[in-house]
């Protein structure tokens, strides 16, 4: 299997070297930068397989640099945050990141996030294709289209988007979301979901306000309608 590219980008050197350091064991290419427009620069020249991100940058910050990546990449997003507020890690998950790690981080859960969303990123499925309404989804090839539309989704938003196709109609807690989209042993929190399937509802529903396709079951969870306002 090729190299796979890991940008990070951190201002505190030490921890930035230390994550280049093991993750250079695991087995990836890790290149570092120290702020924003360092690490705007450096995603730009290298192309990376995912990008570990620092919300806390000099300049521009995390939250800034994922939404220019966001623009024009589906590339997997792994935010970092010394805060411990659900605000700040729906904020990442709201400009398009896949997946946060509060600090202080053992290094061993960054690389199994690092495994986790690549996995994703890879399409780590079921070889098929699933057919639901006007949505069509190939695992293998990890493309989701709407109709003759491919949808540009980041890999998060591809496999809740095909999870919930797999059993339409059928309502989900959040809980029930989480564990189908990552291992179970991490602890996240039930708003995590609600930014993802925002994130998702913008690229799929005619009318992200009133949504036909994912639909919300009030104190209960979601569901996927497939045949949308019909």
């Amino acid at each position: 299997m090729e190299m796979r590219t890991i940008l990070v980008v951190e201002d505190e050197r030490e921890i930035a070297r230390m994550v280049q350091a093991y993750l250079l064991r695991e087995g990836y290419r890790v290149e570092v930068a120290f702020d924003g427009e360092a690490g705007w620069l450096k995603f730009r020249e290298l192309k990376p397989d995912l990008v570990i991100l620092d919300i806390m940058l000099p300049g521009m910050n995390g939250l800034e640099l994922a939404q220019r990546i966001r623009r024009e990449s589906t590339v997997p997003i792994i935010m970092l945050t010394a805060r411990a507020e659900e605000a700040d890690r729906v904020a990442g998950l709201e400009m398009g990141a896949d997946d946060y790690v509060v600090k202080p981080f053992s290094l061993r859960e960054l690389a199994a996030r690092v495994r986790a969303v690549l996995r994703r990123a890879e399409g780590a499925l079921p070889a098929e294709v699933i057919h639901a309404g006007p949505f069509t989804l190939d695992l293998a090839a990890h493309e989701a289209k709407l109709g003759e539309k491919v949808l540009d989704l980041t890999p998060t938003e591809f496999e809740l988007l095909a999870f919930l196709a797999r059993y339409p109609n059928r309502v989900f807690t959040r809980r029930e979301l989480i564990s189908a989209l990552r291992d179970r042993t991490y602890a996240t929190i039930p708003r995590t979901v609600d930014s993802h399937i925002k994130n998702l509802r913008r690229k799929i529903e005619p009318d992200p306000d009133n949504p036909v396709y994912i639909l919300t079951v009030h104190g209960v969870g979601y569901k996927f309608n497939p045949a949308g306002g019909g």
